[in-house]
């Protein structure tokens, strides 16, 4: 793997000519896939629906079928599989006013925008994209009331879909209304944009001013990325990460181990190694959720973490600091280590206090994919409000 050098950071003065990025809702706007291939990808399309934009596209090698920026964002047949839910981390229950989800006691998540700048085909929130859908609400006041009344909030993240998709005067509202409420410290914007569409951010200098003015000293803005891959790190998309902690926000990235995507520690080493270089350090990287449509993408789990695990360790530093979890619906929950017979977890966060910080065991099970496909060691403590025992398919 060869990585790219890093390049000089120019932001485009506020008279250049934007740079236009078009995106395309059709397959038939894609001229490098076979007819034959395009209307079998259409019955995907169908259910799951497809998104993307003329720069990520770029990013191909149309001539490799397993290219890994190809399997991101192009439907798949597979995607068509009997296989897990649409809601497999349970969202739906912690949702406690229209678009507003509270999960742990201090953060609290406002799904503002249920539209993306380009739709990962292993997205575990693709119910949001659906005919009918009503998780997602644009209007956020009820959020903003309910944030008023609950001062044990300290975090709130805006995720959907993408809030940086939305207008840059939308969004600025929603963040300073936000910076009102006293006891709201932190902002997070969950967002794929800086490697689907940087020149959101190079070329809104608008957007940047907002960044500017509410990612203040006492109070940051934090950006959490998704990069997937060491070729989405374009010379834009680093330009793009300069820029925002040029407005003092502070980025990191999170992503999920997802099978012919990054799935290979040479991969994921330089990953970390490049995020860590332009200031975008590695949060998480998660186990992918059982969700409907995605078992393409599924990696067993203890692979995942015997892959994670490698590339860490050639790491040092803020490269090798990321945890590897399964976002569950009782929380999130760390894969601490396995060895031969044994896996070793713990509640990084729970929605439970009686599992809060908790470490368990269970099994060593070469075949699971998910928590609740594991089985507690007889002796160790068994978390609440898990089913364990499950099958795997």
């Amino acid at each position: 793997m060869v990585s790219q050098s890093l390049p000089v950071i120019v932001v485009p003065p506020a008279d250049a000519a934007p740079r236009r990025v078009k995106y395309l809702n059709s397959l038939d706007q894609l001229p490098n896939i076979s007819a034959e291939d395009r209307e079998l990808m259409k019955k995907v399309s169908e259910r799951y629906v497809f998104r993307a934009n003329d720069y990520y596209l770029r990013l191909i090698d149309w001539s490799d079928p397993k290219d890994p920026i190809r399997q991101l964002i192009i439907p798949r047949q597979e995607e068509l599989n009997d296989w897990g839910k649409l809601d497999a981390s349970n969202e739906a229950a912690n949702t406690v006013e229209s678009g507003v989800q509270h999960k742990y006691t201090d953060t609290v998540l406002l799904l503002c925008n249920e539209v993306c700048g380009a739709y990962c085909r292993y997205c575990f929130r693709k119910r949001l994209f659906m005919n009918d859908n009503e998780e997602v609400s644009k209007d956020v006041s009820a959020g903003l009331a309910y944030l008023r009344e609950h001062p044990e909030v300290s975090n709130v993240l805006l995720t959907g879909g993408d809030p940086l998709i939305m207008g840059t005067k939308r969004l600025s509202e929603i963040i300073g209304a936000l910076r009102e409420i006293d006891h709201v410290k932190i902002i997070r914007i969950g967002s794929k944009m800086p490697a689907f569409n940087p020149y959101r951010v190079l070329e809104d200098a608008e957007l940047r001013a907002t960044f500017r003015r509410y990612s203040t000293a006492e109070k940051r803005l934090y950006l959490m990325c998704h990069f997937d891959h060491p070729r989405e790190l374009t010379p834009e998309a680093r330009a793009g990460i300069a820029a925002l902690l040029e407005c003092g926000v502070i980025c990191v990235n999170q992503c999920p181990m997802i099978r012919g995507i990054n799935d290979d520690p040479d991969v994921l080493a330089e990953l970390f190694r490049e995020l860590s270089y332009i200031g975008c350090p590695q949060y998480y990287m998660f186990q992918g959720r059982p969700t409907a449509g995605n078992e393409p993408f599924e990696m067993p789990l203890v692979r995942a973490w015997e892959i994670f695990s490698d590339a860490v360790v050639r790491e040092s530093g803020l490269a090798g600091r990321a945890r590897f979890a399964m976002s569950h619906a009782s929380g999130k929950v760390e894969v601490l280590g396995v060895d031969d017979e044994r896996m070793y977890l713990r509640y990084h966060r729970s929605k439970y206090a009686e599992n809060q910080g908790k470490v368990f065991v269970c099994k060593r099970n070469d075949e699971a994919y998910w928590l609740d496909h594991l089985e507690p060691v007889a002796g160790s403590f068994v978390p609440t409000h898990v089913e364990f025992g499950q099958s795997a398919r």
